[in-house]
């Protein structure tokens, strides 16, 4: 991981070199490192409790796995990252905006809203 965080929430860090989602791996809870020179595209999508809110950690989708966070159910915006592979990161940052915003500029795609 790059020395300096863009953003960093605790659950989430976006640095200079890629994407880090602490507590990913159940259920050893170590990290998932994501260059973003592997994420092919990203989604940012309204979260319910059928979506995401009510998971702490795992999937809540067959296609996304969600690291642990136990304030989830108080956010409402998912984020979901295309690193080519079946099954999808997906976190649930506490900035919603300032991810997308760095994750537009890191990833050079036009996708996410």
């Amino acid at each position: 991981m790059a020395d300096t965080a863009l953003y960093d929430d605790g659950r989430v860090v976006l640095d200079a070199e890629g994407v880090t989602l602490r507590r990913y791996y159940f259920p050893v809870a170590t990290s998932k490192r994501i260059p973003y020179d592997k994420i092919r595209g990203f989604e940012a999508r309204p979260m319910g409790w059928l979506t995401g809110k009510g998971r702490g950690w795992g999937s809540a989708h067959p296609r996304y796995w969600l690291p642990l966070d136990t304030s989830r159910p108080k956010k409402d915006t998912l984020v979901v990252l295309d690193t080519g592979h079946y099954v999808r990161p997906a976190f649930s940052p506490d900035d919603p905006d300032r991810v997308i915003e760095l994750l537009r500029d890191r990833t050079r795609t036009a996708s996410g809203s």
